[in-house]
């Protein structure tokens, strides 16, 4: 039987397409030596002697199930905290009450907090950081670049246009539109820019997404050193560096359902997304429509992620720092990266945004600040160290 050894892939979450048979390694003669493909729980790392070693992988339920408890726990905590003391209890009684249990009911001005104020903003920080981590760890294998985010077709920038726009007219009850339009239309420019016949190449839809973010930018700060003044200003610069503090039910139906839609579709498009870090030839050898898939899971990505700028503005790294940082816990297959850096993401998110509101309190700091400085020095201890696939 004749094999080919698979190309090295620049991604981070690059490995063996799942439910597919290929070499694990070749020996001196060339035959491939394989792994068994529908056990993931371990992958092969070279030693310093230049042979492989195993290393296990915890089972995928036992990740998604501490993931999801962590998850449920940060939630609860972080609603309770505050300037106005709340404890636990008395976050389970508010949400007791308005789903119709049989509990005794908070005072008007305790249910307010938590059911009107504080677990709107937690849910949506959850589900806004759980998209980001999606997005940040599809468009990684798909352009095949480890420094890929969600922000890469420049739907980030784009969406700052619509949103500078409307605030300074006026109409912030619009913002969640205009950015969504904002993003919609910097994505439809870059891969405009980036397509060559029915094909799109990776390196030209990074090159037009750098393009269309310049524009992008140029034209907001353009506007924004014409027009803004006094409090604008402040709204403005707060949003563009990202903020959770307008979160409402609203916010956590639109992040929420663009999570649990797009998500989904992305879960069954793992084995395909494994393909791609072969390169696209070997991905088409494997049975992948390449130009179609890549099309297809790049507009969900970019819709995705213009829901999720609409409900809460740039925040940066999520979406670049924890597929990376997860990859070492789940090893490169979609099907266990992609729930586990969801998780992971709402989790660091939900937290970021606890510290944004609380540290400096009664003000609040743009959450994207504090992911900023999380971020960097997590990115910068994964390079350091070089862990994960894509130093390996």
């Amino acid at each position: 039987m004749t094999t080919t050894q698979p190309a090295r892939t620049d991604g981070p979450t690059g490995g063996r397409p799942w439910g597919t048979r290929v070499p694990a390694r070749l020996d001196a003669s060339g035959a491939g030596q394989h792994d068994d493909p529908h056990d993931d729980r371990h992958d092969e790392r070279r030693d310093a002697g230049g042979g492989t070693t195993a290393r296990r992988r915890a089972p995928l339920t036992l990740l998604v199930g501490a993931g999801a408890l962590v998850l449920l726990a940060s939630v609860l905590v972080a609603v309770t905290l505050g300037a106005s003391g709340l404890g636990v209890a008395e976050v389970v009684r508010s949400v007791g009450t308005h789903a119709g249990l049989d509990v005794v009911p908070l005072d008007r001005l305790q249910d307010a907090i938590v059911w009107q104020i504080r677990l709107p903003r937690v849910l949506t920080a959850a589900a806004v950081g759980a998209g980001l981590a999606l997005a940040g760890a599809v468009m990684q294998s798909l352009t095949r670049n480890p420094l890929a985010d969600p922000y890469l077709l420049g739907l980030s920038s784009g969406a700052s246009v619509g949103a500078v726009a409307v605030l300074l007219l006026g109409l912030g009850v619009l913002l969640p539109v205009a950015a969504f339009v904002g993003a919609l239309a910097a994505l439809l420019a870059s891969l405009a820019l980036a397509r060559t016949g029915a094909a799109l190449s990776p390196g030209r839809a990074v090159l037009a997404g750098l393009a269309v973010s310049q524009l992008c930018a140029a034209l907001t700060s353009f506007v924004i050193f014409w027009t803004a003044q006094g409090d604008s200003y402040r709204e403005i610069l707060t949003w563009l560096m990202g903020s959770l503090a307008g979160a409402h039910w609203s916010s956590v139906g639109i992040a929420g359902l663009a999570v649990l839609v797009v998500g989904t579709v992305l879960a069954a498009a793992a084995g395909r997304l494994d393909a791609f870090a072969f390169g696209d030839t070997a991905a088409a050898a494997l049975g992948v429509a390449v130009d179609r898939t890549r099309w297809t899971l790049l507009v969900l990505v970019a819709v995705l992620t213009g829901c999720l700028v609409a409900v809460s503005g740039s925040i940066g790294f999520v979406g670049l720092v924890v597929p990376h940082a997860v990859a070492t816990l789940t090893g490169p297959s979609h099907r266990r990266l992609l729930p586990v850096a969801a998780l992971a993401g709402a989790v660091v998110l939900v937290w970021a945004d606890t510290l944004a509101r609380t540290v400096f309190e009664p003000r609040e700091l743009p959450v994207g600040i504090v992911t900023a400085l999380i971020g960097v020095p997590v990115f910068a201890v994964l390079l350091r160290r070089g862990r994960g696939p894509a130093w390996a």
